[in-house]
């Protein structure tokens, strides 16, 4: 597959340049899906600009989501003819925005889409995230019918975790390139 046609599908404010989204797309070419506002995440417009970039991609895709980019891939899963579109997702620490601290501040995302992909996925939750429990993040892998994997007490698994460029997250994206 391409590097191009690996998606990377940042959560709410983007992924700063030490999060192991930016570091795997200087180092490898993966193309972010970049939003019109980071600040102000609209479900629409989110999904609008994920659907332009399936269908624009020339071939198959991966998705390698984090936080609310995860919700917005359940979300588009559910309402889009191109999911077919997808070999697979790497969801990586969903926001769970049906919290009420977290409806609070990013408006119009809830209900969250608990139908099951089209398409393999692995979800990988931390123990300690700050944003979702790990009962919550385990529930939806249930959900969407993917595989979950505990990461342990990683936070929100993203700069703030110490990870880096994160070598486990992309082992676990080459399985998915794999089938």
């Amino acid at each position: 597959m391409k590097a191009s046609n690996i998606l990377l599908l940042p959560g709410w404010q983007n992924s700063g340049p030490d999060h192991w989204q930016s570091l795997w797309e200087a180092r490898h070419g993966y193309h972010r899906v970049e939003q019109h506002d980071w600040m102000r995440p609209l479900r629409g417009d989110w999904s609008a600009r994920l659907e332009e970039t399936v269908v624009d991609a020339d071939g198959p895709v991966v998705l390698v989501a984090h936080s609310l980019g995860c919700i917005l891939t359940a979300w588009w899963a559910a309402h889009s003819a191109n999911a077919h579109r997808v070999q697979g997702a790497l969801l990586v620490a969903p926001g769970d925005v049906e919290r009420p601290d977290l409806a609070a501040q990013i408006h119009g995302w809830a209900p969250i889409a608990r139908q099951p992909l089209p398409f393999p996925a692995v979800l990988v939750g931390s123990r300690n995230d700050p944003y979702c429990s790990f009962e919550r993040a385990e529930g939806l892998a249930q959900a969407w019918g993917a595989r979950f994997i505990d990461s342990g007490e990683c936070g929100h698994i993203n700069a703030e975790s110490g990870l880096a460029d994160w070598p486990e997250g992309h082992n676990l994206l080459h399985t998915l390139l794999k089938d």
